[in-house]
């Protein structure tokens, strides 16, 4: 058994944390008030991947999500306290060698007064409907 390389970024009122396991299997997510526990089997070789992080800040269980793809599995935690910057994901400071910061998505958020949710969006079962396909007024 082995940890799940993860990248993570900091939001207002969610921290994300994608597990990057490609074809995984038997997924389990499990959302504590201050921890997670990732588990799967990934790959052809199904190897089998368990992560557990004691976390910062605790989170809302209840409002957390994931949503698994071929490529990963994306954690979106609701922090319990919004508006509160994480410095690190853990509780600890130790480095943990699986874990990294996922710089392609971070940004420095305090300073923004219009939170975009677009990350957020990804976990939104309902299909949106395209603008194209809104029903347009009569002509008269």
């Amino acid at each position: 058994m082995q940890p799940a390389s993860a990248k993570w970024y900091d939001r207002r009122d969610y921290v994300f944390i994608e597990f990057c396991v490609e074809d995984s299997k038997d997924v389990q997510v499990k959302f504590e008030k201050s921890k997670l526990g990732f588990s799967c089997l990934g790959g052809t070789d199904n190897i089998k991947h368990h992560n557990e992080i004691e976390l910062f800040e605790a989170i809302d269980p209840n409002e957390s999500k994931n949503k698994r793809t071929d490529r990963s599995v994306l954690c979106c935690l609701r922090k319990a306290d919004s508006g509160k910057s994480w410095p690190r994901l853990t509780k600890e400071k130790a480095k943990l060698n699986w874990l990294s910061v996922d710089f392609n998505n971070w940004k420095d958020w305090e300073d923004d007064s219009d939170e975009e949710l677009s990350s957020f969006d990804r976990f939104s079962e309902e299909e949106s409907a395209d603008s194209d396909d809104e029903k347009m007024p009569d002509l008269e």
